[in-house]
């Protein structure tokens, strides 16, 4: 018998959740790894082709890059899995990957980035930026989807939560109780340089619509504030033309650049502005392991990494008034030297590679041995 099976949503592109992945694979490197559809050749070297395990769907023509289409067969793709010869099963979700069918003795721990948007509060959202295609199907399965989502959720016995927000979802959505433990930041590679600060904010993000780029680089503009937009995405062309109608302010778009540039931007600014809405964020976090505060919407998984007026500052709407509102009162606490660069680096570190493993570790050993007990007992 087999020792460990790790599941996630997809392999097809690099970002937190994938760090989930890469830990615990630290953690069980004899693992298993099961997932919808894999993209070797972005994640090849990451995850070796030879410990992944696909489903039916990756035959499929354009998988990789179609699998969002395909939701209505998620849940019977990852319920086709036969994980009978794994003594543990781990899994890291967002989408369907929870509902795998485990043996009952066979303890199956949930990592969960949050319960599927597109099914839950955000339905009418991405319905709303859907075409009358895509709008059918959506109220056609959408039902069947929430209810599986729900019924797999009863499957697991213990759910990790990324964030206390969350965790909350989780309650509100599948009536179960869950353990918080944040997602690993990789804070060693990232430090401050300890010199004076340069007169320009940063954003850095993926050029996608949720992350409301559009909002800092308007709060910028009106205020004349020098901005260095980080980052790429469908969203590219309509940004820098967006930015166009502020000539007066610098506004300056990198593109995809390396890490260590991203650190330097980020070492050398006054300040990240984070504008989105997210499950935990760990934008965030880099950017105050860099020792620089953080202007954040107050939703989410921000309020939980960034300190009101000691590592940053809060906008509450999520409006361009409200993010203007939120520089001018950054302005007002760094001229009263309300944050120090130590304090922010040394709480960014709590958020640590070594943290999440440790914590990982304790609520899947207490899991194995809780189901032992129970066992032991009839």
């Amino acid at each position: 018998m087999k020792r460990v099976a790790i599941v996630h949503d997809w392999l097809v592109n690099y970002g937190g959740a994938e760090r989930v992945v890469e830990e615990l694979l630290k953690i069980y490197p004899e693992a298993d790894i099961f997932t919808l559809v894999y993209d070797e050749k972005k994640m090849g070297k990451i995850f070796p082709k030879e410990k992944v395990h696909t489903s039916f769907m990756q035959k499929w023509p354009r998988a990789t890059k179609l699998y969002t289409k395909f939701l209505s067969f998620m849940p019977k793709a990852f319920e086709s899995f036969d994980l009978s010869n794994y003594k543990l099963v781990i899994c890291s979700s967002s989408c369907c990957a929870k509902g795998v069918i485990t043996p009952p003795l066979v303890p199956h721990v949930a990592y969960i980035h949050t319960p599927m948007r597109y099914a839950r509060d955000k339905y009418f959202e991405y319905k709303s930026r859907s075409g009358r295609i895509t709008k059918f199907f959506m109220d056609k399965w959408m039902p069947k989807i929430r209810l599986w989502d729900y019924v797999s959720s009863q499957r697991v016995d213990t759910l990790i939560a990324n964030s206390n927000y969350i965790s909350r979802r989780i309650k509100k959505y599948w009536n179960r109780d869950s353990i918080v433990i944040y997602p690993p930041v990789n804070t060693d590679r990232l430090t401050p340089n300890y010199k004076p600060h340069e007169d320009f904010f940063v954003v850095f993000s993926r050029f996608v619509p949720y992350k409301r780029i559009d909002l800092a680089i308007q709060a910028c503009g009106n205020l004349k504030k020098k901005l260095v937009v980080i980052g790429s995405g469908s969203q590219e062309k309509s940004l820098k033309k967006l930015a166009a109608n502020y000539p007066d302010t610098e506004i300056t778009f990198t593109g995809r650049i390396s890490d260590k540039e991203v650190m330097d931007y980020l070492q050398r600014c006054r300040a990240m502005i984070f504008c989105a809405e997210e499950d935990f964020g760990i934008i965030p976090v880099e950017a105050q392991c860099c020792g620089r505060p953080v202007i954040a919407f107050g939703k989410g998984g921000a309020l939980e990494t960034v300190i009101n007026g000691k590592t940053g500052t809060f906008f509450s709407h999520a409006t361009v008034d409200s993010v203007e509102r939120a520089i001018n009162r950054f302005d007002e606490l760094e001229k009263s030297g309300a944050f120090d660069t130590d304090f922010i680096s040394q709480h960014a570190k709590t958020f640590s590679a070594e943290r999440f493993s440790r914590q990982i570790k304790e609520a899947i050993d207490n899991t194995i041995m809780k189901l032992d007990e129970e066992t032991s007992k009839k």
